[in-house]
């Protein structure tokens, strides 16, 4: 278990490469298909966060079988396998897994009830609850925005075409996951394309499913499937990479290679950021859309940032560190989402760079961040058991002054995905004739 506080030293240079967990969307996402599938599938790589665990459990309790050995998970999984459990499924603090899962068992005859911790219980699951109602699903929430517990009763559904009102890959999986048993055909129109690992994967278990891009979003159609199973070998996430390659760039000195990243277009945004800001990045492909990310110190000016540009919002945080070092201003556009997720990120970045020295104002549904310029103020900085915000405020204070430190409380709550970044972190700042 992780400690809930963490001490970070400013300005102590980042060099060297790592790998960072497997991608956390790709790897719910694979447990729920492989769980679909029928015959056994194996998943090389999955991210070890306490996220995509409690996936896993759920998978488990759905009745498809899951071992590990070493680093490599195998499921046997089949819809004749899967039926709803009796008991209420904890998924902790882990919103991508109780939307997938609402979608997943709206196909599935019989009740399941999805629940999860404090933080979760106040996230609204309305979002889903509209399209699976009316793809006839019976979904029940607390009050008007269906905050968890989420109870689902499943089975008989009909396709619906629906475009989501907001920009959310969540969203989007659910109404597939639900319209692989649906009669008729599924179309998903998204008006801003959100990352596409869901109908890749659809696509490459055998399912009937098209997608194309229009204009900036995309268009997703499928007809009710039979999974096949395969084999799913999970790259680096890139929003975990973002913590190491802003830290790389704010701390001088430093230079650090993130490999084996996902690089999907749509999980790329927060790099063309960055590049505005005048950061050196550079990115280099392996094939199959994976490669190497790397980033070395220099001076960031601020710029002007779409929330189209980031869809998932995931980076927001530690850009506004960014921004928070840069010189002059930046500003987040229609970022008013951020209030929505494991905590309101949108109040919670204002207030991280406000205790790092620089000024923050929210106005609506912008985050106004005015940069210092240079080294960042040490402070204390309380994560509200937001893991992300817990990581970005480890890397305001790495970019804080020599030999200043810095701590962050709630620091606990990094292991729902990133349990090892404090080790990350050590082995990044060590000197090079220390490490192992």
């Amino acid at each position: 278990m992780t400690v809930d506080a963490l001490t970070v030293t400013g300005g102590v240079p980042l060099t060297g490469s790592l790998t960072v967990p497997g991608d956390k969307s790709i790897s719910h996402r694979a447990l729920l298909l492989a769980a679909l599938a029928e015959g056994t599938s194996t998943i090389h790589g999955l991210a070890d966060g306490d996220d995509v665990t409690r996936t896993r459990q759920a998978v488990t309790a759905l009745g498809a079988g899951i071992e590990q050995e070493g680093t490599t998970v195998t499921v046997r999984g089949g819809r004749s396998r899967l039926a709803a459990p009796a008991a209420p499924v904890d998924l902790r603090n882990s919103g991508t897994a109780i939307r997938l899962l609402a979608g997943l068992v709206a196909g599935l005859d019989g009740t399941t009830t999805l629940t999860g911790d404090r933080s979760l219980r106040r996230r609204p699951m309305d979002r889903v609850a509209t399209p699976l109602t009316a793809m006839g699903a019976h979904v029940e929430g607390e009050g008007d925005g269906y905050l968890p517990p989420l109870t689902v009763t499943g089975g008989h559904l009909h396709a619906i075409r629906y475009s989501p009102p907001m920009a959310s890959a969540q969203v989007k999986s659910a109404v597939l996951l639900a319209g692989l048993d649906a009669e008729g055909e599924t179309v998903v129109e998204e008006p801003v394309a959100t990352r596409a690992h869901t109908e890749e994967m659809l696509q490459a278990m055998g399912a009937t499913i098209t997608f194309e891009r229009v204009g900036g979003g995309r268009v997703i159609r499928l007809v009710a499937s039979d999974l096949r199973s395969g084999t799913f070998t999970v790259p680096g996430d890139p929003s975990q990479a973002a913590f190491w390659l802003v830290g790389a760039i704010l701390v001088p000195g430093s230079l650090v290679s993130v490999t084996d990243v996902q690089l999907g277009i749509e999980r790329l945004g927060f790099l063309g950021v960055l590049r505005r800001m005048a950061a050196t990045v550079e990115v280099e492909e392996a094939g199959n859309g994976i490669g190497t990310i790397t980033a070395s110190t220099c001076r960031l000016h601020g710029t002007v940032v779409e929330a189209a540009e980031i869809p998932s919002l995931d980076e927001v945080p530690v850009l506004t560190v960014a921004a928070a070092a840069a010189l002059g201003r930046t500003v987040f556009h229609d970022v008013g989402e951020l209030r929505s997720k494991e905590s309101d990120r949108l109040n919670g970045s204002m207030e991280l760079a406000r205790a790092f020295g620089a000024d923050a104002t929210v106005d609506g549904d912008d985050l106004i961040v005015d940069g210092v310029g240079g080294p960042l103020r040490p402070a204390g900085f309380d994560a509200s058991g937001d893991h992300r915000m817990a990581m970005a405020a480890a890397v305001a204070g790495m970019a804080c002054a020599d030999w200043s430190t810095s701590t962050i409380t709630g620091w606990a709550a990094v292991d729902t995905s990133y349990p090892g970044f404090a080790d990350d972190l050590r082995r990044l700042t060590d000197p090079p004739e220390t490490r192992s």
